[in-house]
């Protein structure tokens, strides 16, 4: 397992470079960029703090008198356009941009965010705990329900309450994600029924004068419904995977031959099929843990106003701020790969017959 786990890992180095170096070349042809975001943003500064227009349409300055050197002052020097190049490294040539780049990422060090003044590596801060509550959240949910629910459809094939969960289920993963928060927050969030919970938010103000067990409350009333929100789709994938496994374990032979012995049904389903059951669901724990965090809806977190990771590289990649979107590419794709030697390895330690050592990669 030992030698596995280094092929693994050594395999972690070029593609995770591929990924990196396939991502700066596509941002390399793709119109606009940071600087021209910047140009854009200090000139309509310029304009709107030097520039009115009369009735007639005419440019007029602040005093009210024609503006005869509106368009020098709209424009920016080469001088300062230069500095602003140099200043965030767009002066030296894409290659070396890219060395420098994955250099400091090799360190952990992903820079300055280029419109909010902050490092990048601190935004991400920022944001992860609240990524961090509702991946938690939304697992602990979906598997917490999922996995009873599909043991108990799997013994209870065919049956109206298989039917029944089934059409609930299905329902519940095909309808999308932003339709329910809305629709939850029209029915329990002030809209045209109830006012219950709050609209947005995950901490009411002052929550850090409350009492411990009163912001332990007001955090549960202020994730619920974008708990529900996010989880209700993630139960579909779960619970017919746990059932799906069981049904293929109950009509193996071995458990006939259980019951042929005498055991009960009890006894048969949570002593011997279970195991081998759930390797595929405990398996696919890890990725489905991690992949929560960063997962989550867009339209649902700025529904409920969340300030979380998936918001960040939206704007980010709308604002073009390269430090940020490439250090999250790179965390994200990081991740993603430790997250997929961890599932190899939970499958050996739930079935030790795996065996990845004569597994080529």
């Amino acid at each position: 397992m030992g030698a596995y786990i280094v092929r693994r890992i050594l395999l972690m180095i070029p593609t995770l470079f591929g990924i990196m170096a396939l991502s700066f070349l596509i941002t390399q042809f793709a119109p606009g960029g940071p600087i021209e975001e910047l140009i854009a943003r200090f000139s309509n500064k310029a304009v709107s703090s030097t520039v009115a227009v009369d009735n007639s349409g005419s440019e007029v300055t602040q005093g009210g008198q024609p503006n005869t050197a509106y368009r020098g002052a709209k424009g920016l020097s080469q001088k300062y356009l230069d500095q602003i190049r140099a200043q965030f490294g767009f002066d030296k040539p894409p290659l070396v941009r890219f060395a420098d780049m994955m250099w400091g990422y090799i360190r952990f060090d992903f820079g300055r965010s280029i419109f909010r003044d902050i490092s990048v590596i601190d935004l991400i801060k920022e944001k992860l705990p609240v990524s961090i509550t509702l991946g938690l959240w939304m697992t602990l949910l979906s598997y917490g329900i999922s996995i009873p629910l599909g043991i108990a459809k799997a013994v209870r094939d065919g049956s109206r309450f298989d039917v029944w969960t089934s059409s609930v289920v299905i329902i519940g993963y095909a309808v999308p994600g932003f339709l329910i928060a809305i629709l939850l927050i029209v029915l329990f969030a002030g809209g045209s029924f109830w006012s219950i919970f709050p609209l947005k938010g995950l901490v009411s103000p002052g929550f850090a004068d409350m009492p411990w067990w009163q912001k332990i409350l007001d955090y549960l009333w202020h994730i619920t419904l974008p708990v529900i929100s996010m989880g209700l789709g993630a139960f579909a994938t779960t619970t017919f995977l746990t059932k799906n496994s069981f049904l293929e374990e109950i009509r193996k032979q071995y458990v006939v031959t259980a019951r042929a012995k005498g055991l009960t049904e009890r006894r048969i389903l949570y002593r011997h099929v279970f195991r081998n059951a759930m390797l595929i669901v405990i398996a696919t724990f890890p990725g489905a843990f991690v992949g929560a965090f960063f997962g989550g809806s867009l339209l649902i977190e700025s529904i409920f106003s969340l300030d979380v990771l998936g918001l960040l590289g939206f704007t980010s990649v709308i604002n073009r701020d390269y430090p940020v979107v490439f250090a999250t590419l790179y965390i994200f794709s990081l991740l993603g790969l430790v997250i997929s030697l961890i599932s190899d390895l939970t499958y050996a330690w739930v079935d030790p017959r795996i065996d990845f050592e004569t597994r080529e990669i």
